[in-house]
């Protein structure tokens, strides 16, 4: 049967894995480090503080460097804790890069897909972090390539960034492939800019409440192999 897509882009991060657990053990391994309690208000401060930098950076609005080396410090006034923020983001760093869990499926799933298409992973997080995670969880040599914002100079969704990959890709065009991604703001938002079909990655079921359009949408991972039958299927009926 033909099928409809050559290639498959997939986010890493809360797609294939798991960073909410990366994420709750690295704080807790530095704040121990520092003998400094992690309590409750704390952590939420940081989250939500930390996701709407992150959404800024998506947006062009700051950089990358201003996300990573001015988090921990706002975290630090807001809080009057006497310590180093940059000093504290590079030991944060060093913990997130040991984090390599997977999502639930997600080894099962490249496992199989990787004999019927081309994998990919476009991502917007930490160079270094990025390439060490993915090796030690066993997914990096399914993946023909890995596109990292950091590298390319420009970042999920610009559509810069999926120009660099369609020129390192030169036998693939957008209608040739799907992106996967837990990110409406990159992900989806990026695969509208750059006229790629979009799968949203929803595990936390949220609300769509933005102008990303995404053209389909999972729960879980185990659901991508029925969407993508189906659109082989589809291919076919028209052929």
């Amino acid at each position: 049967m033909t099928q409809k897509y050559k290639a498959l882009f997939f986010d890493a991060d809360k797609t294939l894995l798991d960073f909410h657990a990366t994420e709750k053990r690295g704080l807790e391994a530095v704040f121990a480090k520092h003998q400094l309690p992690l309590t409750e208000e704390i952590r939420s401060y940081y989250l939500t503080m930390n996701g709407a930098l992150w959404e800024s950076y998506e947006r062009g609005e700051i950089s990358r460097d201003t996300v990573l080396y001015t988090r921990f410090g706002r975290v630090f006034s807001h809080f009057g804790i006497p310590l180093d923020g940059v000093a504290f983001e590079q030991e944060y760093r060093k913990e997130l890069d040991k984090g390599h869990d997977l999502m639930d499926g997600a080894m099962e799933l490249i496992q199989a897909l990787a004999p019927h298409y081309e994998l990919y992973i476009v991502t917007n997080g930490t160079t270094q972090t990025q390439y060490r995670r993915l090796k030690d969880s066993g997914l990096y040599p399914y993946f023909q390539d890995i596109f990292v914002s950091g590298e390319i100079g420009s970042r999920k969704p610009m559509k810069a960034f999926f120009d660099h990959c369609f020129e390192k890709l030169p036998h693939l065009s957008p209608k040739d492939v799907l992106i996967i991604g837990d990110s409406l703001s990159s992900d989806i938002l990026g695969g509208n800019y750059a006229g790629i079909d979009t799968c949203w990655m929803n595990a936390e079921q949220k609300e769509n409440d933005t102008a990303a359009v995404p053209l389909y949408e999972i729960h879980h991972l185990r659901e991508l192999p029925a969407i993508l039958e189906k659109s082989d299927r589809e291919i076919h009926k028209r052929s």
